[in-house]
């Protein structure tokens, strides 16, 4: 046996040998790992700030009933649009109307009696200019017809409240809007202490409030500065959006009409306030929106697709290829979102080669094979 493997030693050397020199041949001749590569280039974005907003309606009123009785009839059905001026719910009218006419036959007796008390003081001064009666007599004639006056005045404001407190048997809408889902069906007892039977809003235009930090509200306010703004309110250049509860923008676009002129101790903030359009209903009153503030004209900053972002501990970065062909890291500061991506503010250069596809399989250092993809809309 051993003479044999002594016999077949160098045999067996030699096809160790041309074994690792095969495998080297074919290890240096193994394809680059390949990745799809973004250029990433320069467009114009307009810097925007976003907070957390609730929406308001403008105009919100809750009805209540005035006056005590039956409800005999609801005139609207729940979520019309109303206008105003329109009876909205009528409350039994049969005592108002009753205590009406009482007040108004008051009155007439009241205007009877003050005729009356008029002529008899007439009467009595032309006796006195005889002396058929007495100065006294004049005298207590007066005070009657002055009392049977002032009884007049009284029962004409007992009148008064009598038609007011029978016009309270109408409910009326004081706003134009939505009316909300009544409370109270026809037929039931109300009064003062029944609480809200309807609530009408008026949500077109809508106001969005939202609370900005101290912090941020030095940033938009140098913003401003830069832009040659002066003033937040009422400019047109100062304009926001809102983005929905399932990440669409929202088609109108409003304006900042409000600031809050000062913070908040509690939570460090100050209050901003948007008015936009509201056509079609689509926001509600207290719905939560994001709201987007862009406060100054378009800049040239570099955007990417969001896809080619990665983050760890560290902080948001992505790999892209360098002149050599090798996989390079780099940490990025990221702006707002746009159409085309996410604007990156620093940490990228325009033509710069970002990694979209194939992050996953390559590390800082490999070489690689790129390979241009286009970028679809919307950065993806």
């Amino acid at each position: 046996m051993w003479f044999l493997s002594t016999r077949w030693l160098p045999l067996a050397t030699a096809l160790v040998v041309f074994t690792c020199s095969a495998v080297s041949a074919q290890t240096s001749n193994a394809p680059l790992p390949a990745v799809g590569v973004v250029v990433a280039t320069k467009q114009d974005v307009t810097p925007s700030y976003e907070f957390v907003g609730r929406i308001e309606a403008v105009s919100r009123v809750a009805l209540r009933a005035r006056v005590t009785g039956f409800l005999r009839e609801q005139r609207f059905s729940d979520g019309q649009t109303v206008n105003e001026g329109d009876i909205l719910f009528i409350i039994e009218q049969e005592p108002f109307a009753a205590a009406l006419r009482q007040a108004e036959a008051d009155l007439a007796a009241a205007k009877a009696e003050a005729e009356n008390a008029t002529v008899a003081l007439e009467r009595a001064v032309e006796l006195r200019a005889n002396e058929t009666v007495s100065q006294a007599t004049v005298d207590d004639r007066t005070a009657t017809k002055r009392v049977a006056d002032a009884s007049v005045l009284q029962r004409e404001a007992a009148l008064e409240k009598a038609r007011i407190t029978f016009s309270y048997t109408e409910v009326v809408a004081p706003i134009s809007g939505r009316i909300g889902r009544t409370s109270v069906k026809p037929g039931n007892l109300v009064s003062p202490e029944t609480g809200v039977l309807a609530t009408i809003v008026n949500d077109n235009p809508a106001y969005v409030n939202f609370n900005v930090t101290d912090r941020e509200a030095l940033e938009v306010r140098r913003a401003l500065a830069d832009a040659g703004i002066a003033e937040v309110r009422n400019n047109q250049r100062v304009q926001i959006k809102l983005r929905l509860s399932d990440g669409s923008i929202y088609s109108e676009t409003g304006r900042v009409d409000f600031r809050d002129v000062q913070v908040n101790p509690t939570t460090d903030t100050i209050l901003f306030r948007g008015v936009i359009a509201n056509p079609r209903g689509i926001l509600a009153d207290q719905q939560f929106v994001i709201v987007i503030v862009e406060t100054a004209t378009p800049k040239q900053l570099i955007v990417i697709p969001a896809a080619t972002i990665s983050f760890d501990q560290r902080g948001r970065f992505v790999l892209i290829i360098d002149d050599d062909g090798r996989v390079q890291e780099r940490f990025i500061t990221v702006g707002s979102e746009v159409a085309g991506g996410v604007a990156v503010t620093k940490g990228l250069e325009a033509g710069d080669r970002v990694i979209r596809d194939g992050i996953m399989k390559v590390r800082p250092g490999m070489q690689v094979e790129a390979r241009p993809i286009a970028q679809a809309p919307g950065g993806k």
